[in-house]
């Protein structure tokens, strides 16, 4: 995988979720996530990208564990989780938080602010005094900018900017050291979501988090990641350091993924080309070998059809899976 000195948190390694949509007769099994494999290390944030539908959702709720994967290991701090008891998965439930999308979905409606936070606190038994609970409830709202007056209210109380700082105070009420956090601004105000980022990146410095940061703002994605992994139609087309992704592309997804980036200048824009991908989406519906992106990649020879390409490293810290990568961007061969 890919080379780095700090030490890995989280290894994943063949990762699958297959769901069985076969009726009567008819055989169907949906590749949401069809062996995918990353590191994540202690105190960066990761950033996935991918266009609706790739399998980025999924794979973050493999990881903490709301699916039971189909195959592959979810390795936390050295132990493979992936399929391991709900008994086994207590410790684990305790450092590995998600913050989910829809803060108005992921709020119990008919539970006060504190319930809602305390919940796991009570579950673990990290904390036993009711006033012990009372206190971190409000620390933990104060560290996510709200106040302490708040810890009475209902979630239809307040707006959806206030609701996902609530769900982020949920996250950090077990200590944790790993956060999956599912697109947390896509339903927020823009004026919202610059707010919630530099809060999770204080938070971040503060508590020596980690994230797997899930997004389709590739804007927000850069400004917030180290290091991107690029997902499509559940495989994963290419992990790099953020700004070396951004600025060099290598596999032709993700260079027509990123000249759709909207630019604020119009005499740049013109000088961009915007790749335009032509032809069908595979479906990934009882997917056949070969590479998932063949059928719209301008590259594509027979070879892309019938055989999956292997997901390796092209050049230090740059991962792609393309049977085509060296000629497509002049590199010389490992």
């Amino acid at each position: 995988m890919l080379s780095n000195e700090k030490e890995p948190l989280l290894e994943v390694r063949g990762l699958k979720k297959h769901f069985d949509l076969s009726t009567l007769g008819n055989k169907k099994i949906l590749a949401a996530v069809d062996g995918i494999d990353f590191i994540i290390y202690k105190g960066e944030t990761f950033g996935l990208v991918g266009e609706s539908g790739c399998g980025k959702t999924t794979t973050g709720r493999l990881i903490v564990k709301l699916y039971r994967p189909t195959a592959g290991s979810i390795i936390f701090d050295g132990i493979d989780y992936a399929g391991v008891s709900e008994r086994q998965l207590k410790p684990f439930r305790k450092r590995v938080q998600m913050i989910f999308q829809d803060p108005y979905a992921s709020l119990n409606s008919r539970m006060t602010v504190t319930e809602i936070i305390a919940e796991g606190i009570k579950t673990h038994k990290i904390l036993t005094s009711k006033t012990d609970i009372e206190n971190r409830v409000h620390e933990l709202l104060e560290k996510v900018g709200l106040k302490r007056e708040h810890a009475g209210r209902y979630p239809h109380e307040f707006s959806g900017g206030q609701r996902q700082r609530i769900g982020i105070a949920r996250a950090l009420a077990l200590n944790p050291e790993l956060i999956v956090a599912d697109e947390p601004i896509s339903a927020l105000d823009v004026s919202i979501q610059a707010q919630v980022i530099n809060m999770l990146e204080d938070l971040q410095k503060e508590f020596n988090l980690t994230y797997l940061f899930i997004a389709h703002d590739l804007s927000m994605v850069r400004h917030i990641s180290d290091r991107i992994g690029v997902m499509y139609l559940g495989k994963m087309m290419e992990i790099g350091v953020s700004d070396d992704v951004y600025e060099k592309p290598l596999h032709p997804y993700t260079k027509s993924l990123l000249s759709a980036i909207p630019i604020a200048n119009p005499r740049v824009r013109m000088k961009d080309t915007r790749v335009i991908l032509q032809g069908d989406v595979t479906s990934p519906i009882n997917p056949q070998p070969g590479c998932r992106f063949a059928t719209r990649c301008p590259y594509a020879v027979d070879r892309c059809h019938n055989e999956t390409p292997e997901f390796r490293e092209v050049l230090p810290n740059r991962m792609t899976a393309c049977h085509l990568i060296e000629e497509i961007n002049g590199l010389t061969t490992k």
